[in-house]
């Protein structure tokens, strides 16, 4: 059996030793009669981006049968209330078998899997975000050949009673440890659990955020995955939430992913890093071990759409308290290298072509590495109230608009997006004044996005009752001028915070 898949996590995957791409009704059937299955959980994300969960008793083997082949139905409207009204709302939610797992916390045996959305007529649901995803990827290697794939940031705050021993410094939690650190315990926790479901994690640490309030610690966490195809990235970073909650509940903690919990402390984003995809080839690196002239063009794409991709990955009125100078996010359409006050940053990406091990390491022979697998680009605007799948396929729609416009054109608009300073700082004012602002509310991220609806609904990616849908909740906020307001009455902030705890 290959390595990989006996020490995966995933209890499925180590048992039928298949990769979960491979998994068929068949093996699932085996797995549920081997393994004393009592339970099948069918989940799926709805419009306001939580899990939302349907239980089935495993009364014989020709049930599960049936609810693997079958699905269930469902009500629409009360799952997407933007999309769907009550007069004609049952949809059916199918299995896709590739994202079994065992449940971690149920103490009944419980098989779950994440579902697909169907309409009467057996066809996909329109406004699935998940199939709103599936086309994007299609369009993109349609047009360009190649494959666009993704990986995820969590960032999120953890809550706990305040503990007078070894006080963290507020704002300097990044990669504390133990004792100043209190909540790396219960990360590698979630990290075991996540990496059960199928979660394909890089690896976790403590973030910048702490700070105490009223008795309480609140400490900033972050877990990152690897690179993956697109519908495997947005499942994982759905589940790790669903996971982090459950963990958090169990263990008498408070968990928070809304993008901004107090004014001037660091808000919780979750970055979603790119690559581009020629084969097994990482086509956003040059032959030089520079950025390839592609992932240029798909960057200014996503320079091009900046504004509009906040109508997916920021969907609060809180999401645009984050979005502020000194914070370590984004306020402006520009790109970088390793520049974190920039909309895109291009992290270190291993392309020096030197053994660094060998030097760290007296021991060890120099050698030879592939390390072009690493390089990405990373888009810092979205946090946790999107929902991850329209995020990602909007980011596959820019990118994409990137690599269509005239190759002239991309590189020009690239190099003119292009800073290599923080922005923020008083000496660089003058190139700051030419970058255009993100949107500040869910009101002018709807607007931005109206303006430019037809390049996502291009090649059927979006459609128009998907677009209509989004820009209906966007609008629904009425939070034109609330940054403003929030400013000048601390009690707003504070009911606008409570109102968006628990978001996404």
């Amino acid at each position: 059996m290959d390595k990989n898949i006996a020490l995966c996590p995933n209890d499925v995957v180590a048992f039928l030793g298949k990769r979960p791409q491979d998994f068929t009704r068949e093996d699932l059937l085996r797995f549920i009669t081997e393994k004393d299955i009592r339970m099948v959980d069918f989940m799926y994300p709805a419009e306001d981006g939580r899990v939302k969960t349907l239980n089935f008793t495993v009364n014989s083997l020709a049930y599960a049968e049936t609810i693997l082949s079958e699905g269930e139905r469902v009500d629409g409207s009360s799952l997407f209330p933007s999309f769907i009204e009550a007069g004609n709302s049952d949809l059916y939610v199918i299995p896709r078998y590739r994202t079994a797992f065992v449940d971690p916390f149920n103490e009944i045996p419980t098989l779950c899997f994440l579902c697909s959305f169907f309409t009467k007529d057996g066809e996909p649901f329109e406004c699935d975000p998940f199939d709103t995803l599936r086309r994007a990827g299609e369009a993109f290697t349609r047009s360009t050949g190649m494959r666009f794939e993704a990986m995820g940031e969590l960032e999120y705050y953890v809550i706990a009673e305040e503990d007078p021993l070894f006080p963290a410094t507020d704002q300097k939690g990044y990669h504390e440890s133990e004792p100043f650190a209190k909540m790396n315990d219960f990360r590698r926790a979630c990290m075991v659990h996540v990496a059960r479901t199928g979660g394909q994690i890089k690896y976790g640490h403590s973030e910048v955020g702490y700070f105490s309030l009223e008795g309480k610690i609140y400490e900033q966490n972050e877990i990152e995955f690897l690179p993956c195809p697109l519908d495997t990235a947005a499942d994982q970073l759905l589940l790790a939430k669903w996971v982090i909650r459950n963990l958090a509940y169990q263990w008498g903690l408070d968990v928070s992913f809304a993008p901004k919990i107090t004014t001037g402390k660091a808000g919780s984003g979750m970055h979603i890093h790119m690559r581009l995809m020629k084969g097994e080839r990482n086509a956003t690196l040059g032959e030089d071990g520079r950025l390839s002239e592609e992932a240029r063009r798909a960057i200014a794409g996503l320079m091009k759409m900046a504004p509009s991709i906040t109508a997916f990955g920021n969907k609060n009125p809180t999401s645009y308290f984050r979005l502020v100078p000194h914070q370590e996010a984004p306020t402006n359409v520009c790109w970088g290298d390793c520049n974190r006050s920039a909309l895109v940053r291009v992290p270190l990406g291993w392309s020096s072509g030197k053994d660094m091990c060998s030097k760290a390491n007296p021991s060890e022979k120099p050698a030879q590495m592939d390390t072009t697998l690493k390089q990405t680009f990373e888009m810092r605007s979205p946090d946790c109230s999107a929902d991850i799948y329209q995020l990602m396929a909007g980011l596959c729609v820019a990118a994409r608009k990137g690599l269509e416009m005239p190759a002239e054109e991309a590189l020009r608009l690239a190099e003119e997006k292009y800073v290599d300073m923080d922005i923020h700082k008083s000496e660089n004012a003058a190139k700051l004044s030419t970058l255009e602002a993100l949107p500040t509310c869910c009101a002018e991220s709807a607007d931005c996005l109206e303006a430019v609806r037809a390049s996502y609904e291009a090649e059927g990616v979006f459609t128009p009752r998907t677009i209509d849908g989004i820009l209906r909740a966007l609008r629904s906020h009425q939070d034109s001028g609330l940054h403003e307001a929030a400013r000048k009455d601390p009690d707003l902030m504070r009911r606008l915070v409570d109102e968006y705890f628990y978001c996404g």
